[in-house]
């Protein structure tokens, strides 16, 4: 059976612009499968139904699903295509790298929580305010991390950053890859602001502040990701971990939740990227000589 002339064409799109064609399908097949959620009650109030609550709240019944099939898909589709099953096999091989000195699980399990922490005591009233957590959230943060793990890092991480931040880096300087990638995944997650995700106030200022969370942590996550050969499950973790913190312990350790100590929460993590950026020289961990590890295989004749 040959393939349609529909078919070629659509091949041929796919290994020209690989990147467009990734953020294009994790954009599209993500905001239409979170479509329901909006339009619900939970959301915009269209649609006269709401998400039942489980573990995380309505999280992994309507937000999950979403972000699920968005980068997932869009990576698996477009390496495929790209690569073949060579390149399908090798992307899967990636995610189960685990080898990493202990010093990077360290630092993916403590490095935001600490830098949270201290940007957060430079608010003021907080230091006053700060307490120790409750022996239940202490309880649960290993479960929940674990469930971290498997919904929001294994959904997002192995597009955004094993597909998408090593092909960026082919082209571009690490921190010009470093800075599109953190738009375009803040943007990706833009819809969500409609909807009980982002808490009772979410507005103008919440978006700005979100956008600096989500641009600080890019860049620590592409440096860990860059001298841990490009260990996915780590990344996965320090993800996991970052969101973890921020929905459990943060809210434990400052009670009030005060608007102007949650912008420390984004202090924190900008001085810690700045942090980042300074010892690496710019580089995050990516060798002058090398571009990343991940070498894509076009099939021959077509540009990727």
């Amino acid at each position: 059976m040959t393939s349609t002339p529909s078919a070629n064409r659509w091949q041929a799109w796919v290994l020209r612009y690989p990147l467009i064609t990734f953020f294009g399908l994790a954009f599209g097949i993500s905001w239409l499968a979170w479509m329901p959620y909006i339009l619900s009650f939970d959301g915009l109030g269209v649609l006269h139904f709401r998400y039942p609550d489980l573990i995380m709240g309505n999280q992994l019944t309507a937000i999950l699903p979403g972000a699920y099939l968005g980068p997932l898909t869009a990576a698996f589709t477009v390496t495929a295509v790209t690569e073949g099953r060579a390149g399908l096999r090798r992307w899967r091989k990636r995610l189960f790298q685990v080898r990493a000195g202990l010093g990077w699980y360290a630092l993916a399990l403590l490095g935001v929580p600490v830098a949270v922490v201290l940007g957060t005591l430079a608010m003021d009233g907080a230091q006053e305010a700060m307490r120790f957590p409750s022996t239940m959230a202490l309880a649960v943060y290993l479960p929940m991390l674990v469930i971290q793990f498997f919904t929001t890092g294994l959904a997002e991480e192995p597009g955004w950053r094993d597909f998408a931040l090593t092909r960026l880096q082919e082209r571009h300087h690490p921190l010009v890859a470093t800075t599109i990638l953190g738009a375009v995944w803040m943007a990706w997650h833009l819809p969500l602001f409609l909807t009980p995700w982002a808490g009772p106030d979410a507005g103008p200022e919440a978006i700005a502040r979100f956008f600096v969370l989500t641009m600080s942590i890019s860049f620590v996550i592409t440096l860990v990701f860059n001298r841990t050969r490009q260990s996915v499950p780590l990344i996965m973790l320090l993800h996991a971990n970052a969101n973890n913190f921020a929905s459990i312990a943060w809210s434990e350790i400052f009670p009030g939740d005060r608007a102007d100590w949650q912008w420390g929460q984004a202090l924190g993590l900008c001085t810690f990227a700045l942090v980042v950026i300074a010892v690496s020289r710019g580089r995050l961990g990516l060798p002058r000589a090398t571009a990343a590890t991940t070498t894509v295989e076009p099939k021959a004749g077509v540009h990727a």
